[in-house]
């Protein structure tokens, strides 16, 4: 009877195995979909360094990133005046409150605070001094990559891919 148990067991066993690794599988799968530029592709060409992008399903273009060496995950967005960071990524970060000031944005104003990012990094592109803004109703490690990034670069987007080069 023993036996029967075990072997038992060890077949429940083995369907919660597989089960946890389709897990793992879709959810990678579905953080692909929304962020495909985990690792984004650098190319070196004398003193220029260009990043390639691919466009998310929702059409956006989303990659991880550092602000400061903390982990962020960009969202750029060509409509945003500045860098834009949450509270706790700010935190994180050692971003300072510089002074208090009012920003428009789709949901309506809103209170934030002015920052500067010593250091921005896109793959291999690096920019120093970055004008920010802290974002006390952003959660997590999302950022808005703004134009005061963006703005510094040259961009080409083409058939889904989005490049952006800086010669430094």
């Amino acid at each position: 009877m023993s036996t029967r148990r075990t072997g038992l067991a060890m077949i429940v066993l083995a369907w919660l195995v597989v089960g946890g690794l389709l897990v793992l599988m879709f959810t990678r799968v579905l953080e692909d979909r929304e962020n495909p530029n985990r690792n984004p592709a650098t190319r070196i060409d004398g003193s220029q360094i260009e990043v390639t992008l691919r466009r998310n399903r929702a059409g956006h273009f989303v990659a991880n990133g550092e602000i400061n060496g903390a982990d962020a995950v960009f969202l750029l967005d060509t409509g945003a005046t500045d860098v834009v960071v949450s509270a706790e990524l700010a935190t994180r970060a050692g971003l300072k409150r510089l002074r208090a000031a009012r920003a428009s944005t789709a949901a309506g104003t809103i209170s934030v605070f002015d920052t500067r990012i010593d250091r921005v990094a896109l793959g291999d592109i690096v920019l120093r001094d970055v004008n920010a803004s802290i974002n006390p109703h952003m959660q997590g490690r999302d950022v808005l990559l703004g134009m005061s990034f963006l703005g510094q670069l040259e961009l080409t987007q083409r058939d889904g891919t989005l490049t952006l080069r800086h010669a430094e």
